[in-house]
C-alpha cells in the first residue's frame, strides 16, 4: 500500500440492481412500476423550455415541497426534497445519526444501510427479523444511537403495524427514528399521521415506485420543522442545488394527479395478488407483501437454478446471495401480461423440473 492510500476512505459499495442492455425483456428485478408517470409529467417535460437550464434552480424546491406538503396536508415546512429517496436517507443518516451508539436496522433489509453508515463511520447493530421475515419491536427497545427501518421492509414486504411503529417510538425518545416508506403505497399503514405526534419522527417516501419515476430521482421526508431544519442546513453545507429545473416541475405535475396515481397503484396490487395465488399454487412459499414485489422460495427447487433459467428465458428478477435469504428470489410486480408469461415459464420448468 502506497502511502497516501492510508488517508482515503474506504468502503464497500451498494450494487444496485442490474439494468441489463439487452431487448426484449421482462425485467423484474428493480421494483420499477410497470406503468408510465402520470400524463402531466409527459407534457411538462414536452413543453419545457430549454432557455430555462442556464438558471441555476430554486435551491429549496418551494413548488415541489408545496405540492407535496399540500397533498399530505402538512406545512411546508415539514417536508424535505432529494434527488431520490437514497439522496435524503443519506443526509439523513448524515444529519441525525451522530453519536457513539450503535444504530439499528434489521439484519433483512434495504442493503443501503450498512453502506451509509460505514461510510459515515456510524456503528450499528443489526437485530434479527423473526423466522416470518417481521421486524420485532421489541428488539428496538435497546440502547441505541438512532432507528431506521424499511415499512414494507426491502427485500421482504412485510409490514409493520402502526400500533408496532409507535410503540417504537414511545420506547426511544431520545433518538431519532426514521420509517423508510418506499413502498407504503402498495399496502401497510403510513406513520405520517404519527409526525405531529413524535417530534423524533422522520418518515421517507419516494417518487420512483408508485409514481413511475425512478428515472428522474424524487425522494422527500416529512418531520416535524425543527428537523427539516437540521436537514436542510446539512444540504446546504453539502450541496445547495441538488434538484434541477425539469425534475422540480415534472414532480410537482405528479404529485397533483391523484386519481392516476390512485389507479395505478391499484392496478399493481390486483396483480401482485393474482401472482401471489399463483405461485402458492406452483409451490412456492413467501411473506404476505405489501409492496410491489414478492419475495419467493420454493419449496423443491433452489433459488440460484431458477434464477438462471429464468435469465435465460428473458425474464430478469433480483438474487440476494446473502444468509438466511439466499433461497429466495425477489420478483417485481410488472403488468399483468408480464406476470402471466412468469407464472407460465414457471409452471412448465416446475413440471419438468419435480
Amino acid at each position: 500500500m502506497k502511502k497516501w492510500e492510508e488517508n482515503i476512505r474506504k468502503v464497500i459499495p451498494y450494487t444496485p440492481g442490474e439494468q441489463p442492455k439487452l431487448q426484449n425483456l421482462i425485467k423484474l428485478n428493480t421494483n420499477e412500476n410497470p406503468y408510465p408517470p402520470a400524463p402531466g409529467v409527459a407534457s411538462v417535460i414536452q413543453s419545457f423550455s430549454s432557455d430555462y437550464l442556464r438558471l441555476y434552480p430554486d435551491p429549496a424546491a418551494s413548488e415541489l415541497v408545496h405540492a407535496i406538503a399540500q397533498n399530505y396536508g402538512l406545512a411546508d415546512d415539514q417536508v424535505f426534497v432529494g434527488v431520490g429517496s437514497d439522496d435524503v436517507l443519506a443526509m439523513c443518516f448524515l444529519t441525525f445519526f451522530n453519536s457513539r451508539k450503535p444504530i439499528l436496522f434489521p439484519d433483512i433489509t434495504y442493503s443501503f444501510y450498512d453502506v451509509w453508515a460505514d461510510l459515515f463511520r456510524i456503528p450499528f447493530r443489526t437485530p434479527a427479523l423473526d423466522d416470518s421475515f417481521c421486524i420485532c419491536p421489541e428488539d428496538y427497545m435497546q440502547e441505541n444511537g438512532g432507528i431506521i427501518f424499511p415499512n414494507p421492509n426491502a427485500p421482504t414486504g412485510a409490514v409493520l403495524s402502526p400500533d408496532a411503529i409507535e410503540r417504537i417510538l414511545s420506547a426511544n425518545p431520545d433518538v431519532i427514528v426514521i420509517v423508510d416508506e418506499a413502498y407504503i403505497d402498495f399496502g401497510g399503514e403510513s406513520a405520517l399521521p404519527l409526525i405531529d405526534r413524535y417530534d423524533n419522527l422522520v418518515v421517507v417516501q419516494t417518487f420512483s415506485k408508485s409514481r413511475s419515476m425512478a428515472g428522474m430521482r424524487i425522494g422527500f421526508a416529512c418531520a416535524s420543522p425543527t428537523l427539516i431544519h437540521y436537514l436542510n442546513d446539512v444540504k446546504y453545507s453539502y450541496n445547495s442545488y441538488t434538484m434541477n429545473r425539469v425534475t422540480i416541475a415534472a414532480g410537482t405535475a405528479a404529485i397533483k394527479d391523484k386519481a392516476y396515481f390512485e389507479e395505478t397503484c391499484r392496478k399493481i396490487i390486483e396483480t401482485r395478488e393474482w401472482t401471489k395465488k399463483e405461485l402458492s399454487a406452483l409451490g412456492f412459499s413467501f411473506p404476505d407483501s405489501c409492496a410491489n414485489f414478492i419475495f419467493a422460495q420454493h419449496k423443491k427447487i433452489p433459488a440460484p437454478e431458477l434464477f438462471k433459467a429464468l435469465r435465460e428465458a428473458g425474464i430478469i428478477v433480483r438474487y440476494f446471495n446473502k444468509p438466511r435469504i439466499d433461497n429466495h428470489l425477489r420478483i417485481t410486480i410488472g403488468t399483468p401480461d408480464e406476470m402471466r408469461r412468469l407464472i407460465d415459464f414457471l409452471k412448465q420448468y416446475c413440471q419438468n423440473h419435480l
